[in-house]
Parts: C-alpha cells; structure tokens; sequence
C-alpha cells in the first residue's frame, strides 16, 4: 500500500481560480496563457444573448432564452449572475462542481460582482486574483492599442476601471502586470500554491497512514 502512494499522484480536490481586472489589464490575456500552460478548465457561462458570428454553443457559451435563464436562477442552478446591458450571464453549478470532485481546477472570468457570488457560495474552493494595471497612463494606452473601441467608449471604460479597482481589497492576491511574462508567472505561482494547500488534499490522509505503517 505504501509503495503504492509513492507512484500514485496525491488525490485532490479542484479549486476554483477567478481573475478579475479592469478592461485592458491583461486579463483576457492571462487567462489564455493559463488555458494553454496549464491543466484548468474554464468555465462555460450560459447567457440570454444572442450568439454571435463563429460563436459555438457549448464552447463559448451556454445561450439559452430568458424563461430558461430565470429557472435556472430560480432552481439554484446557477452559482452567480448577473444582469450586463440588458443580457444575463452566469455560472452553472454542476459541470464545476463536478470538476472540483474530479480535481480539475476550474478558471473564472467575472468581475468583482461575481466574485463576490462565488465567495458567498464556495469559499473555501475559491482563489480570486485582482489584476492592476501599472498606472492609468498605461491602461489608457493599452484601451488606445486595441483599437476595438471609439475615444467615448474608451472614456467609459477608464471611468468604470476606477471604480472596479476600489474593490481590490476583496480578492486573495493582488498582481500589478507591468510586464505580461512576469505577471503570468505569478499566477501561475499562485496556482501552485493554492493547489497544495493541505485542505485541498484530501488524500493526504491515506498517504501518509501509508508512510507511517512503513516506520
């Protein structure tokens, strides 16, 4: 049995790793290179919107109708949602339930609204990271660069950031990403961390009884 423990890997319980930021913090960004460099999963929201060009149900999104939306909330189905510009979004309970049972870490894209949701209904799965821009110069540049939006858009969006910085206090770990690389790479530390947290390991217990009957 003992012999056993040492070849196979530690049984874990998933966490739940949500990275919030003002638009143009790179946030977007560090989510994919997590995607990529790591094993998470991330969560796939259901929405009322409508599906856009190249969009894939399941992939991109759970679209579903409004009367569907609202059963859903209402049979607490969902662990956090939230009303954007007229369309509902949120996180369906069980895939990451089950995830987390399973092991598998689980990437959240939400703000600090969400957040808060997800805190209130999964605390001690919960690992939330507040991305910071290096000053508002940069964040202006940055909104500037992408080019996506007009100067209107771009000043509604530095008004918001203020406002969503002001709750940063409200997240586990802070990362000001003055360069991408280095920012991802605290993250990812995080992440080790966080999954080797005792509580997270719940098959701790049997490897080490495994060690002890060997002394």
């Amino acid at each position: 049995m003992a012999r056993g423990a040492h070849n196979k890997s530690i049984a874990r319980r998933g966490l739940m790793l949500v990275l919030s930021s003002p638009s143009g913090a790179g946030k977007t960004t560090l989510s994919r290179m997590l995607l990529t460099e790591e094993r998470i999963a991330l969560s796939i929201s259901v929405t009322t919107r409508a599906r856009r060009p190249g969009e894939v149900h399941g992939r991109h999104y759970h679209f579903v109708d409004r009367k569907k939306f609202d059963q859903m909330a209402k049979a607490g189905e969902l662990l956090e949602y939230a009303e954007v510009f007229g369309n509902c979004y949120g996180t369906p309970k069980k895939p990451v339930e089950s995830a987390l049972k399973a092991g598998r870490d689980v990437l959240f894209d939400v703000d600090w609204q969400g957040t808060k949701q997800l805190r209130k209904h999964a605390p001690r799965d919960l690992v939330s990271v507040f991305i910071l821009p290096p000053s508002s110069g940069e964040l202006a540049r940055r909104l500037h660069t992408r080019a996506q939006d007009d100067k209107k858009v771009i000043r509604a969006r530095m008004a918001k950031a203020g406002d969503e910085m002001g709750h940063w206090t409200e997240y586990d770990y802070v990362v000001v990403n003055r360069d991408l690389d280095r920012a991802f790479n605290d993250v990812r530390s995080i992440l080790a961390a966080e999954r080797l947290k005792r509580e997270r390991q719940p098959g701790l217990s049997a490897f080490v009884r495994g060690l002890q009957s060997k002394l």
